[in-house]
């Protein structure tokens, strides 16, 4: 069963090992950890882009535990941060910007040096599927989306996360529709592989989402794991059994 949202959103893993800076925005940065010396070595590094419906209340600490996990599975690990709806600089294109400039970063910094996966939960599975389509992406090894919002058009009609679309955005598909041509991933087809990991108990961004994103893209380069449950915030709770699926759908992009 998952436990209270606000529980799994509020707790905080230790300190990273450091946090380093790829912008001059006090958001533009990323926190690194590291395996410990008796960890499995695995030839990965993740790059962690949270969630939160892109607004400015939610930032990477929530996300903290999620990516010591993955430090502790053996997996070299930064969880992005970005400037958010609210935020100067924030939403569409300034957003995706920062994700782009950050995965620039990251792939210089010696600490991970190992082929690239991204993993995106909600919000950050949007950003990371629309990365998996872009150019400059090229040579990552995968993309895992945990429960992401990858039908921003669908998700605007049907009210997922209440106006964090059109927010995020700058308007309905009516009124910006360039915005969400660039932005959608359900219209962007994937350049590198992408495995979609999704509760169909989901509430908060319903598992259609990313069946439709399945649909869209039907072929080798995607793969659609059902989690019976876990709700939205299982997959990124070490302590819920649906974690387990993320950590699998990781190592699947390892070989």
């Amino acid at each position: 069963m998952a436990r209270d949202p606000v529980e799994v959103l509020d707790e905080r893993a230790q300190a990273p090992a450091r946090t380093t800076a790829y912008g001059t925005d006090p958001a533009q940065v990323y926190d690194v950890r590291l395996p410990s010396a008796d960890a499995p070595r695995r030839d990965l590094a993740v790059v962690v882009v949270h969630g939160g419906f892109w607004r400015e209340a939610y930032d990477r600490g929530h996300a903290s535990r999620q990516a010591q996990a993955l430090a502790h599975a053996g997996y070299p690990t930064a969880v992005v941060e970005y400037r958010r709806t609210g935020m100067p600089g924030g939403g569409w294109p300034g957003t995706a910007d920062d994700v782009r400039a950050a995965i620039a970063a990251i792939r210089t910094d010696p600490d991970l040096t190992a082929p690239l996966v991204l993993v995106g939960h909600s919000a950050g599975g949007q950003l990371s599927t629309w990365a998996a389509a872009q150019t400059w992406t090229h040579g990552l090894r995968g993309v895992v989306s945990l429960a992401g919002v990858l039908d921003l058009s669908h998700g605007q009609a049907t009210d997922v996360g209440g106006d964090a679309i059109g927010a995020f955005l700058g308007g309905t598909p009516e009124e910006v529709p360039d915005a969400y041509a660039a932005a959608d991933p359900v219209h962007l087809p994937p350049g590198t592989p992408v495995v979609l990991v999704h509760a169909r108990d989901d509430e908060e961004v319903p598992f259609e989402l990313s069946e439709r994103y399945a649909a869209a893209h039907l072929g080798p380069n995607v793969r659609l794991v059902a989690v019976p449950d876990g709700g939205h915030y299982g997959l990124i709770d070490p302590a819920h059994p649906a974690f387990a699926h993320v950590l699998a759908a990781v190592d699947l992009l390892s070989s």
